[in-house]
């Protein structure tokens, strides 16, 4: 039975793998017809009246037209939307808004998402997703068993309860299609409960009895889960659980420090592992290679894109190019137009491309989420890669980590000061902190050129904090489970600070 299931599946995902295959060959023609399509539908919208979204022709006319937009411009028509407006960026009433995880402030941000963006932008990067699965797993035995996700909560909008807000993976598993949840695991019962600590309890005691093929979750979340799993069943690697476990979908956070301990708990040769792009404002990206460490950028999705230069990130009217005019291995920021009334909209993060033909991108990180107090422009990417090189050199795991400049002081040069948690614990942490700073010198040139000699940057300064550090933190903070991640990099150093504080406290 499982056979032919597998086999119907697969049937049914090479045909929608002809969608893929066109906006591949056609990229211009698929982003031309998706920026008309949401003019079209939004041309008698108040934004659409105010800009005459009805003459707009093409992407040129579009970027002239309308100025680029962030959270703070948008922000009180969103509001508008949540008490109930209709008509205002998207037409119709919007009943559903994802709850931004704000990884560089306490502050929400809401991200309307209408029917048109849940069916063809999430629900169909979801049919993408599996195509491309499929594709690089043709004798995949998945779909004979079930998919275990750890989804996040939403609730009434408390000002306006017409209106629901909460995690966008929430509301992707509320309206998930039918023929999905028949393999869901756990019941959407436990799935969207609010208390995250008792969700991943009764997943784990449910799971463990399952026939789980795959599995799909931010990193920092699954790890824990799997851990418990663990302890559980008494076993000593998931796969003596899941005898067919076979693929691990994760995205919200750079895969590189997890991938190590991942490959602890699920020690096999033959296992898959697959990024996507799902955000809150859209589908944007899926791995469509399982032997390249890239995305294939989704351009018949529900978004039109536009690109950032990095000297561009801080103008008040920035400058963006297009799709075609994109260059290989140059960040750029990411502009949205949607299918969920953003327009030219920041999204916040930095991507680079590694191919454009067809067109795929590697995720480098948040234009909030980098360390430029010196001068030295060090990313995300940077520093994922660097503690990726030292761990490999000491037989190092690393689990989570964020990093803080040192300002200039009257008795101080500038640095940068590392928390690192640790898996698996260097032999000597303060040799371990010096094979990081070299490394973190090799890949990125500005912050070699800061080290010469110790004449601006001293080297780093790293603190090994004990095991559930970071998980204390974040459960602090109201931000356990979901989409919310740990914030890695940061110009201020509240983050830092914070973690400092609570360490302090509970050595007291």
């Amino acid at each position: 039975m499982n056979k032919i299931v597998n086999l119907l599946w697969g049937a049914m995902l090479k045909r929608h793998y002809k969608q893929i295959a066109f906006f591949m060959a056609n990229p211009h023609e698929a982003q031309q017809r998706e920026l008309m399509r949401i003019l079209r539908l939004t041309k008698n919208t108040e934004w659409g009246k105010r800009y005459d979204f009805a003459s707009i022709k093409n992407g040129r006319q579009w970027a002239e037209r309308v100025p680029v937009q962030d959270y703070e411009s948008v922000k009180g028509d969103i509001h508008r939307m949540m008490m109930g407006e209709k008509d205002v960026l998207w037409p119709g009433q919007v009943k559903n808004f994802a709850k931004s995880s704000g990884t560089t402030s306490d502050k929400s941000k809401y991200i309307p998402v209408p029917k048109e963006n849940h069916k063809r932008g999430h629900v169909r990067g979801g049919w993408h997703l599996l195509s491309l699965m499929y594709h690089n797993l043709p004798n995949s035995t998945v779909f004979g068993g079930k998919t275990l996700v750890i989804g996040g909560s939403s609730a009434p909008f408390a000002a306006f309860p017409e209106t629901t807000a909460g995690d966008v993976s929430a509301i992707i598993l509320r309206n998930m299609p039918r023929i999905a949840k028949a393999t869901h695991c756990p019941n959407m019962d436990i799935a969207l409960m609010p208390n995250f600590e008792e969700k991943l309890e009764k997943i784990a005691q449910i799971a463990v009895n399952e026939d789980i093929r795959m599995v799909a979750g931010t990193p920092t979340w699954i790890i824990v889960l799997l851990e418990r799993i663990l302890a559980i069943s008494g076993k000593k690697n998931i796969m003596e659980v899941w005898e067919h476990f076979q693929i691990y979908v994760h995205g919200a956070v750079s895969f590189i420090p997890y991938r190590e301990r991942f490959r602890q708990l699920i020690p096999s040769d033959t296992f898959a592992y697959q990024e996507t792009y799902n955000a809150s404002e859209g589908y944007f990206g899926i791995q469509s290679d399982f032997a390249v460490n890239d995305m294939l950028l989704l351009l018949d999705n529900g978004a039109f894109y536009e690109f950032l230069p990095m000297e561009e990130w801080d103008k008040e009217f920035p400058a963006a190019i297009q799709l075609d005019e994109v260059e290989l291995g140059k960040s750029y920021a990411i502009l949205v137009t949607t299918n969920s009334g953003l327009f030219r909209y920041k999204i916040g993060d930095t991507v680079s491309f590694t191919s454009i033909s067809p067109y795929r991108i590697k995720i480098t990180g948040r234009t909030k989420q980098f360390i430029n107090a010196f001068g030295e422009e060090v990313m995300v990417a940077n520093t994922d890669k660097a503690l990726e090189k030292a761990c490999r050199a000491t037989n190092t795991i690393v689990k989570e980590y964020t990093v803080a400049p040192i300002f200039i002081g009257d008795a101080q040069k500038g640095g940068h000061e590392w928390l690192i948690e640790f898996e698996k614990t260097p032999d000597d942490v303060q040799a371990f902190g010096d094979l990081l700073d070299k490394s973190l010198q090799s890949l990125n040139s500005d912050y070699e050129a800061k080290r010469f000699k110790n004449l601006a940057l001293e080297r780093l300064t790293l603190q090994a904090v004990p095991t559930g550090t970071f998980y204390s933190w974040m459960k602090q903070r109201g931000k356990l489970g979901g989409q919310h991640k740990v914030p890695r990099l940061s110009n201020q150093r509240d983050f830092v600070e914070q973690i400092k504080a609570m360490l302090t406290r509970s050595n007291s």
